[in-house]
């Protein structure tokens, strides 16, 4: 390639100047002061004509010159009429003496001036002009229009280049706006190897990445492919990531869209922008249509027209109905959508045939999130100080994403700290700062508020460690942080089923701070507020959903279809209601004094720990350990360790096995092949 000399300015030679929207400016300020210059700003008086005809009667008016294109004239009044004419404002006028009217034809000037001149009132000069000012003409009619073109194009294009390239704009508003991630494409590419737990999830999406790679395999036996699969779980647990390693892996092009996407201001927009990403599709085939977050234009149409409908969403959600049943069976068009809100979806959306497969993708357990540990930690410098059994132990009810945000915020404050390494207390405080929010020690508390807040926490402690069925804890801490005073942390057991002892237990616990103000020091505080928000919710689901009151069981009033926000009455009767507050009430009542009696018997041990926690403002599961001795109880997450270490170990096992008998099996078949060559 040539390089090309630079010029006298320094710039390079050959480049043509980029265009920018201040030529537009700078053009219309030039022609601004052009037309100032331009036209005549020399003062001039408008008189009516009437008086304009008085003023040749009475000899005042030496010159005049019309325009005959605008009906219109100007007269130089004479010297020694100033005054009269223009009055106080004479010395204003005094340089042109020029007034202005307007005539009523020229026809009828010119019968008047020719009668003047004839009775000899008038005997100055009358100039007769045809005024075409083609340049006032095209600076007030047609150099708008040129600007306004000039803006629209410019706009247009510039609104073309942010929606992707040329042909866009306005008038493309109806185009789909899915991102493509084309066969081939290597960049970001994801597979199955970055997404990591998710076993299950994985395990039911493997069969559409099958179809994609080989789809006669299914349809010579007369096997109709799936038509779509919903990603169904809570924020962040890696549905899109999910989605993106199945294009990778089947290595298909790859649409992307969100729901929120089609919806538009314009009507038919929406319903348009799906036929367009269809076609699309169509062309690629076979390829994948990702829809994030369907919900945005999947919600459930309304019955009544005239409440709360959207007729611009329900005619795009009708377009997306059709083309999902419009296509042919095998036209390699497979249709991935996320949600968190499955609930509020259309059922005809959900039907077979069109989402054939509903993929649940849930929260991590304690060996996914050991997976997903070691993922994120790639790319970041630690010590052997780190365990990932313990941080997987310590994040309990973390998604995907927490766990990544658990992992940059480690690394940013170990960088805060100027360390070479991210290390196990790094990784503590990054969970500490997420869960509770940033520590607050400016913030100033009496020597009684202090006292107070630490014997609430060892309240919360002491219980927890005494009941069973409570979360064990973590630590606890009376330096203030987010909006809480002080915390606890707890490792929540994940537990797939929940019976009556572990809320029982779980609500005694919660209630420890408020028992403990009450029995050590003889006051209550509005401190326990979260506390007690917590219990009454737990109180009346015991009662209203699970059924495990003793004068209401095996009653539920939960509506799963989600339409329970509609209605206008309650599910049960008005005396059913006051049993159902009687009931929570009583349940509520029970565990207080529960949780008051175990701090009374458990006296000498809470009041420890409550000093210690006022002198250290932090303690750890290891103190209350020391204090209280030993838990007799094995948590469930050890023993859900326990298990994937002793299933991997026969896994392990079992490889070396087969590794071994291979081997076997090829020194046997050497051994046969010498024996052969020796015979």
């Amino acid at each position: 390639m040539e390089n090309k000399k630079p010029d006298n300015t320094g710039k390079p030679a050959g480049k043509s100047p980029k265009f920018n929207i201040s030529w537009i400016y700078g053009l219309i300020i030039a022609v601004l002061i052009g037309s100032w210059f331009l036209n005549d700003n020399t003062p001039v008086k408008e008189v009516p004509y009437s008086t304009f005809e008085e003023y040749v009667k009475g000899g005042i008016v030496e010159r005049i010159s019309v325009y005959s294109a605008k009906n219109y004239l100007e007269a130089r009044v004479d010297s020694n009429s100033i005054k009269k004419v223009f009055g106080s404002k004479a010395d204003v006028y005094k340089k042109e003496r020029k007034i202005s009217v307007q005539i009523p034809s020229v026809d009828e000037f010119s019968k008047f001036i020719n009668k003047a001149k004839e009775d000899n009132l008038y005997k100055g000069i009358v100039d007769y002009k045809i005024n075409r000012d083609y340049l006032e003409m095209f600076l007030y009619s047609i150099l708008p229009f040129l600007l306004l073109i000039l803006f629209f194009v410019f706009m247009n294009r510039r609104m073309s280049g942010q929606m992707g390239g040329g042909g866009g704009g306005i008038f493309n508003v109806g185009k789909s706006k899915a991102q493509l991630f084309d066969k081939g494409n290597t960049v970001n590419k994801v597979t199955f190897k970055d997404v990591a737990g998710l076993a299950g999830a994985k395990q039911e999406i493997e069969e559409i990445v099958a179809f994609l790679k080989n789809p006669t395999k299914y349809t010579e036996l007369g096997g109709k492919i799936p038509k779509g699969a919903l990603l169904v779980g809570p924020p962040g647990t890696g549905k899109t990531l999910l989605a993106k390693a199945v294009a990778g892996e089947a290595d298909v092009p790859f649409f992307s869209m969100s729901g929120s996407d089609f919806v538009e201001m314009f009507v038919g927009v929406g319903a348009s922008r799906v036929r367009d990403l269809f076609r699309q599709a169509k062309e690629k085939a076979p390829c994948i249509i990702f829809i994030d977050e369907i919900d945005a234009v999947g919600r459930a149409r309304g019955k009544n027209p005239n409440m709360g409908s959207n007729d611009e969403r329900e005619n795009t959600l009708n377009q997306l109905l059709t083309e999902m049943d419009g296509f042919g069976s095998n036209s390699g068009v497979i249709i991935l959508a996320a949600t968190n809100r499955a609930d509020i979806l259309d059922k005809a959306l959900l039907r077979a045939g069109r989402f054939d497969r509903q993929i649940h993708v849930d929260l991590p357990d304690v060996h996914e999130r050991k997976q997903i540990f070691n993922v994120h930690l790639r790319p970041i410098k630690i010590n052997e100080t780190v365990d990932v059994n313990f941080l997987a132990k310590q994040t309990p009810g973390f998604s995907g994403a927490d766990i990544a945000n658990v992992c940059n915020e480690a690394a940013l404050i170990a960088a805060r700290k100027n360390k070479s390494f991210v290390e196990k207390q790094d990784f503590l405080d990054a969970v500490d700062r997420i869960i509770g929010g940033l520590e607050k020690k400016n913030k100033i508390t009496t020597v009684a508020e202090k006292k107070s807040i630490a014997y609430h926490e060892a309240g919360h402690a002491t219980i927890s460690w005494m009941l069973e069925h409570a979360n064990p804890l973590v630590k606890v801490t009376i330096v203030p942080r987010g909006e809480a005073l002080g915390a606890a942390w707890y490792l929540p057991e994940e537990r797939q089923l929940t019976n009556k002892d572990h809320l029982l237990d779980e609500m005694c616990a919660t209630l420890g701070g408020r028992a403990a103000e009450e029995v050590f020091l003889n006051q209550t505080s509005t401190g326990a507020i979260n506390d007690l928000e917590r219990v009454t919710k737990r109180a009346y689901a015991m009662v209203a959903y699970f059924g495990m009151s003793e004068k209401m069981p095996n009653m539920s009033y939960y509506d799963s279809s989600g339409n329970s926000d509609y209605g206008f009455t309650k599910p049960y009767s008005e005396k059913t209601a006051e049993l159902i507050d009687s009931e929570a009430k009583g349940i509520v009542a029970d565990e207080y004094e529960r949780a008051k009696k175990i701090l009374r018997d458990n006296a000498e041990g809470h009041n420890k720990l409550a000093e210690l926690l006022i002198e250290r403002e932090v303690i750890f599961a290891e103190d209350l350990e020391t204090i209280f001795g030993k838990r007799p109880w094995t948590s469930r997450q050890d023993e859900l360790i326990a298990q994937n270490a002793e299933t991997e170990e026969k896994t392990n096992d079992q490889a070396t096995t087969e590794e071994k008998s291979s081997s076997e099996i090829s020194a046997e078949k050497s051994a046969e092949k010498k024996r052969e060559v020796e015979f």
